[in-house]
């Protein structure tokens, strides 16, 4: 906002949590609120590591309806948030700070310097005005018109409008002391454990495999693991699926045209079974492959009996694996949190007044691919800008 609003004593805003979320919903209010964050940890510190450093703060999906498609938990929810504020807006406000963008083919935007560190610099820039506490919040009373916010230091401080904006890997903690339903966190975007025993296949990619989840087909790389699987596409169904019980089933094409591979078998009759394969899938994997199915190594195309021939076809158009559970410490984002029936369009308490939530500990969580950044952008954002009319009508 260019021109803040006139009172004879600024609202005091808390904060609770200094992540993307919280530090955008303060950057709306700084000019109107004395703001103060609270968090453990340095501000801002859990934008360093994202987009492997480079920070993929955004998607080119300028489409709301479009990019709520890619919110497994919160989609409908997000058409009312994307259309106030939209990936649109959300680059014209990383430009309006010294941000320049840039979007890769696969839609992937991050700065033109390829830097999170330089993000988080500019964004921290725009907070100077705002306070910032190392103290760990742990508990929220409103009374009357005020918030008390107590910290484990036995700290009490108050406040006219209190913003919760922690990350989901702290946990809920305090929130259980308020009145809103709260769903358990599970991981989501992570890799994942598997029955069989791929421990061999270590590091080896399949490029654009299909997996076939339930009546949905997800497409993408996948990458072995000393514990199971994990690459996009195993991210994209351990979110689909992180509140499916374990274990569970699914199978994996590994050959999109099935038909035209056996006609493969018939044209090169004389070529060995594994050199055929070895054209289309890693070596590694067909040696693995071949053997799960008992099939010599050494067998040529046109040796291979009725049996084999059909068992081969089968798995490469449904290879099974059996999903076990999660791998832990692999998680990057979790679903869960704060009930979405439970706060307004603007991500307030339906509850209780000037109460406000937003980011990860929403019960919202996307894809990679710069979704669930998208959502603390524009959530914060609303927050705040929702806060400074709310002043305005006082």
């Amino acid at each position: 906002m260019e021109q803040g609003l006139t009172y004879k004593k600024k609202p005091k805003v808390a904060i609770i949590g200094a992540g993307p979320a919280g530090c955008m919903c303060g950057i709306t209010i700084a000019k109107d609120c004395d703001v103060t964050f609270f968090d453990i940890s340095e501000p801002l510190k859990t934008l360093l590591p994202t987009g492997g450093g480079r920070c993929n703060l955004a998607h080119a999906e300028y489409d709301f309806k479009e990019l709520a498609k890619a919110y497994p938990r919160g989609e409908k929810f997000l058409y009312s948030v994307f259309s106030k504020f939209s990936t649109y807006d959300t680059l014209e406000f990383f430009e309006s700070i010294g941000v320049k963008t840039y979007a890769q083919d696969d839609g992937r935007i991050f700065p033109i310097t390829n830097s999170a560190a330089d993000v988080r610099n500019k964004l921290l820039a725009q907070l100077k005005s705002a306070k910032f506490l190392k103290e760990k919040v742990v508990d929220v009373k409103k009374v009357s018109d005020k918030f008390y916010v107590s910290t484990v230091n036995n700290n009490k401080y108050i406040y006219d409008i209190v913003v919760i904006a922690i990350g989901t890997h702290f946990g809920f903690q305090f929130l259980n002391k308020l009145p809103h339903k709260l769903y358990d966190l599970k991981p989501s975007l992570c890799g994942l454990v598997t029955k069989e025993d791929f421990s061999t296949l270590k590091g080896v990619v399949l490029k654009d495999v299909l997996i076939k989840n339930g009546n949905m087909m997800l497409e993408g790389d996948m990458l072995f693991t000393d514990s199971g699987v994990s690459g996009p596409v195993i991210f994209e169904l351990s979110s689909i699926n992180s509140r499916v019980g374990y274990p569970y089933s699914c199978k994996i094409k590994l050959i999109k045209n099935i038909v035209n591979f056996e006609d493969s078998l018939n044209v090169n009759r004389n070529m060995a079974l594994k050199k055929l394969l070895s054209e289309i899938l890693p070596k590694s994997f067909v040696k693995f492959f071949l053997n799960s199915l008992n099939i010599d190594l050494e067998l040529k195309c046109k040796s291979l009996n009725s049996n084999s021939k059909g068992l081969l076809l089968e798995s490469l158009n449904g290879f099974l694996i059996t999903v076990m559970g999660a791998k832990n410490g692999g998680e990057t984002v979790f679903s869960g949190g704060v009930n979405l029936d439970e706060i307004t369009s603007n991500f307030e308490s339906k509850m209780i007044d000037n109460l406000y939530f937003c980011g990860e500990i929403l019960d919202i969580d996307g894809f990679c691919g710069g979704y669930n950044l998208q959502n603390c952008w524009s959530s914060g954002t609303l927050v705040g800008l929702n806060i400074v009319k709310t002043m305005c009508s006082m």
